[in-house]
């Protein structure tokens, strides 16, 4: 039974997220885009109020002031490696960088939602909107859609702070020299976009915060353009030296959690207030970097006994173990930390919790009964199709299929795989709740930059379905509590 339905979460959990996931996003986008004029006007004006708060403006300079002083303050971070696009100290440099756009998007995110929903609706001002022939569901996604432009903007700035300080390098030692382009363009950007903007408050009276951010964003884009191609000593070097794609494929993943916590902050938004909304965000942006420790560890039940370092078929044929009598040899990496007999049962997975197992369920048969140091045997024929033991021998073991022929595994055995010798148990009710809540660790790509592992691209496009399946539930779950919300 749980064999089963580990089949089916291995094989169906993309339809699984776009059925159950974007399902509520699309029906919200049917109703509101009856009238999306009307939508695209409420994000307008809701963009405009959240860039006019004096948050949004303090909360992107102590992000960028904060990195900044990482650039001094992450030394003798004791990593030394120099495979990773970020090496030695500035492993740490990034890792605080990004954690500090992570903590100051979430509580812009948390500010300028309640200042643009819930303040409205404690001031009744909301009521010029939802009293005309407009639907909740467009005010909520107008104003999310406001709030959601608003970070991202925010974020890129902040982002672009970060990426001028990994290409200035943390100043482990005394004797390391400044990155004058860095510190002398990106000075130049801050400081023109704040002299405009008070320029143009004097002059015009044109909202500071509001001049400030807007021109702060393309200003450091274009300052990071032009360091670009520029070392430290002022020569010209290749416009992609200094590109580290994996750290900008980090950082883009981070800016799509953003927008979802700007969700969770939207519904908390529709009933909570302020201080209540800021709990609820930071609250679940903790818990969901834990996710994984407090639910996703009691999703799936298995311990795995050993671990494969070297893995072949005995013949080339024999790799998908698909006719009987088809084998493995293998290596484990160390002692297996349980018995494994001749005749128990085979799985194996690439995670340690035995989810998905790269192996399809099978019945397995009875160790005591056969004997299965001789797979060709005629009485081997009969059972029912598995994957056994046929040999052990301390480290070393062998594979091999029983019975009739039949597809057995999902991927071949590789090395690193991890060994189990009983099927995954699964936890519905874990497993579910392990989807619903945020996961922030799959936006969380550091460690795998770090330690040079490479991201596909392939991967952030998951990351973005997951995030948008995400957005849709909570864009849902701020649509009931409005709908039923008074504000009059």
């Amino acid at each position: 039974m749980s064999q089963s339905l580990q089949d089916i979460l291995a094989s169906d959990t993309l339809r699984i997220a776009l059925v159950y996931f974007l399902g509520p996003a699309f029906v919200i986008a049917i109703f509101a885009f009856g009238k999306p004029l009307q939508m695209l006007t409420i994000a307008r004006n809701t963009f405009v109020e959240s860039v006019r708060q004096p948050i949004y403006f303090i909360l992107i300079m102590v992000s960028g002031i904060f990195q900044v002083l990482n650039v001094w303050g992450s030394a003798y971070s004791m990593g030394y490696t120099e495979s990773a696009e970020v090496s030695g100290d500035n492993k740490l440099l990034l890792d605080v960088g990004l954690a500090t756009i992570f903590v100051c998007g979430t509580l812009l995110a948390a500010f300028i939602s309640t200042a643009v929903i819930s303040r409205e609706i404690e001031n009744k001002t909301v009521l010029t909107v939802v009293s005309k022939p407009i639907s909740r569901t467009a005010v909520v996604l107008g104003k999310y859609l406001g709030v959601a432009a608003a970070v991202t903007i925010a974020a890129v700035t902040m982002v672009m702070f970060l990426q001028m300080g990994i290409r200035h390098g943390v100043l482990s030692t005394a004797a390391d020299e400044l990155d004058m382009p860095v510190v002398l363009i990106s000075a130049i950007a801050v400081f023109l976009a704040v002299g405009v903007a008070i320029w143009c408050n004097f002059f015009y009276g044109w909202v500071f915060t509001q001049t400030a951010t807007m021109l702060l964003c393309p200003f450091m884009i274009i300052a990071w353009l032009l360091i670009m191609p520029i070392n430290k000593h002022w020569e010209l070097q290749p416009l992609l030296t200094n590109f580290k794609p994996q750290v900008t494929l980090a950082c883009i993943s981070v800016v799509f959690a953003l927008l979802v916590l700007t969700s969770i902050s939207t519904a908390a938004s529709a009933r909570l207030g302020q201080v209540m909304t800021i709990v609820v965000c930071s609250g679940l942006f903790v818990f969901g970097l834990l996710s994984n420790h407090f639910v996703g560890s009691r999703a799936f039940e298995n311990t795995f006994v050993a671990k494969f370092e070297k893995v072949s078929p005995e013949r080339s044929d024999q790799a998908e173990l698909f006719n009987s009598g088809d084998s493995y040899n293998v290596q484990f990496l160390f002692e297996p930390t349980a018995k494994i007999a001749v005749g128990m049962p085979a799985y194996f997975s690439a995670n340690p919790n035995g989810f998905p197992m790269s192996t399809y369920a099978f019945t397995a048969p009875d160790p005591l009964k056969y004997d299965f140091s001789k797979p060709d045997t005629p009485h081997l024929k009969g059972l029912e199709p598995a994957l056994v033991f046929s040999k052990v021998a301390g480290r070393n073991a062998t594979i091999t299929h029983v019975g009739p022929d039949a597809k057995l595994l999902r991927f071949p055995p590789m090395p690193d795989d991890f060994v189990f010798v009983t099927p995954t148990r699964i936890h519905p009710v874990a497993v579910a709740a392990w989807g619903v809540i945020p996961n922030v660790q799959f936006f969380w790509l550091v460690d795998a930059v770090t330690q040079n592992q490479p991201v596909p691209a392939s991967h952030l496009v998951l990351i973005i379905f997951y995030a948008i399946a995400q957005i849709g539930i909570f864009l849902s779950l701020a649509v009931i509590l409005f709908q039923t919300r008074e504000v009059g």
